[in-house]
């Protein structure tokens, strides 16, 4: 995964100048980063404070251990499954 030069604090503080009335093309030339960048923080980010960003990170994480959690129980299911289905 592609990591951001940018810390979550420093989106928000972006995105917060943004809202305080800084035009989009000024931020992203001061800042270094393209237009289509700043609006998919704004509508990934959009609204939200650090420690909600902080708890959405958490919960990404969390919900990714789950998933791998998940499929590699259905792997044993299936592979349970097939040898219990072979004639002995």
């Amino acid at each position: 995964m592609k990591r951001t030069r940018f810390t979550d604090e420093q989106i928000i503080g972006i995105l917060a100048e943004h809202e305080a009335g800084a035009k989009c093309a000024d931020l992203c030339r001061k800042h270094g980063m393209s237009e289509g960048t700043f609006y998919n923080w704004k509508a990934k980010f959009g609204g939200m404070t650090v420690s909600e960003v902080k708890r959405l990170k958490a919960l990404e994480d969390e919900n990714a251990r789950l998933k791998k959690l998940l499929a590699e129980q259905m792997l044993d299911m299936a592979a349970m499954k097939e040898l219990l289905a072979k004639k002995w």
